[in-house]
């Protein structure tokens, strides 16, 4: 019988998974603020074979949606593209609407903790998609895509705001070069 959301629902691939783990004792509300992303994890939902109908899906900004109390709350690299300056007030309403015991899990992007660290994680990454197949132009047009879209805060920059939200118990249970997931509980 809990509520629980998942932030910036894109193609709907993990809603949709949770959903499957989870029904029918889960309602899960997917929220993006991209109406074509709603349309197409609809889609997606729809044509899964999971038999899922305990999925809402709503085209809505999450800064400003109404959140009922939940139990559990997921934003899977979402807040790294929330304006820095609204951050701290998103992590604040996303502390005060979960339950006692409720969980906040979080993964994002992460910035090195210095100039010299970051330097480091972004050869291994760009060795990484190179290994992977895509060319030096492919990775050089994802990186300028992301410029003033993706602004990540580093390790302790998103620890610091998840404290200051009133997350006292948190770690980290992720983590890979420059990606990091948060799992924290009020």
């Amino acid at each position: 019988n809990s509520v629980c959301y998942e932030l910036g629902v894109s193609t709907g691939a993990l809603i949709r998974k949770l959903a499957a783990r989870h029904k029918p004792t889960v309602k899960w509300v997917g929220i993006d603020l991209e109406p074509n992303m709603i349309e197409q994890a609809k889609h997606e939902i729809a044509n899964s074979g999971l038999g899922v109908d305990n999925v809402e899906l709503l085209a809505d900004d999450i800064n400003l949606f109404p959140y009922q109390p939940a139990d559990l709350i997921v934003s899977y690299y979402t807040v790294q593209f929330v304006e820095p300056r609204l951050r701290q007030e998103l992590l604040n309403r996303i502390y005060q609407s979960l339950n006692w015991g409720g969980a906040f899990v979080m993964f994002e992007k992460v910035r090195g903790p210095d100039a010299r660290f970051q330097d480091i994680a972004t050869g291994i990454y760009t060795d990484y998609k190179l290994a992977q197949g895509y060319t030096p132009d492919e990775v050089v047009a994802k990186s300028r895509s992301l410029k003033g879209v993706l602004e990540p805060f580093s390790t302790q920059g998103n620890i610091d705001m998840l404290r200051r939200a009133g997350f006292a118990d948190l770690t980290t249970i992720f983590k890979w070069v420059c990606f990091e997931g948060f799992l924290c509980i009020k």
